[in-house]
């Protein structure tokens, strides 16, 4: 059990042999459960059966914030860029030096190209595939140009046995 004056980064435990993307590696730094688990939520939540055993490689807010429910996390959007410009949107680094609660996990969703990433960040650290599920100093990791999309929180609220 964690002091809750300590430090909860919890590694994303990638435990399924293979490369493990975005959606499920941020859930799992925030839940401390393996990227194989959280895969098996949201899987359970897809509507086809015959891509139970698929990677898990595109993942929506809403199945995003479904296996966080599934493990006693709400996911609530705290700002929401798409009425700008791409090239109007704060960067990641941008944003971090703005002002929040370094206690919080925040889960941003950033442009990656032609596709949406997702990022966890508490404090001033940062976590995300690209960090092979560990918890890196955002000034040192990827992505500080990186164009946000939306912004979220997630926060705890029910025990899981």
């Amino acid at each position: 059990m964690r002091h809750h004056l300590t430090s909860d980064l919890a590694v994303a435990r990638n435990d399924t042999g293979r490369i493990a993307y975005c959606g499920p590696i941020v859930v799992a730094a925030i839940t401390d459960y393996p990227v194989s688990r959280i895969e098996q939520e949201i899987h359970a939540k897809r509507a086809d059966p015959s891509q139970a055993d698929s990677i898990i490689k595109g993942t929506t807010t809403e199945e995003v914030a479904d296996a966080l429910a599934v493990f006693g996390y709400t996911l609530e959007e705290v700002v929401n860029y798409h009425h700008l410009e791409r090239k109007e949107r704060p960067t990641l680094w941008n944003w971090m030096q703005k002002p929040r609660n370094a206690w919080t996990h925040y889960i941003i969703a950033v442009h990656k190209g032609r596709e949406g990433h997702w990022i966890c960040v508490k404090g001033t650290k940062m976590c995300d595939t690209f960090t092979n599920g560990k918890w890196v100093f955002a000034c040192d990791g990827p992505h500080r140009g990186a164009r946000i999309m939306e912004v979220f929180t997630a926060r705890r609220t029910a025990k899981i046995i």
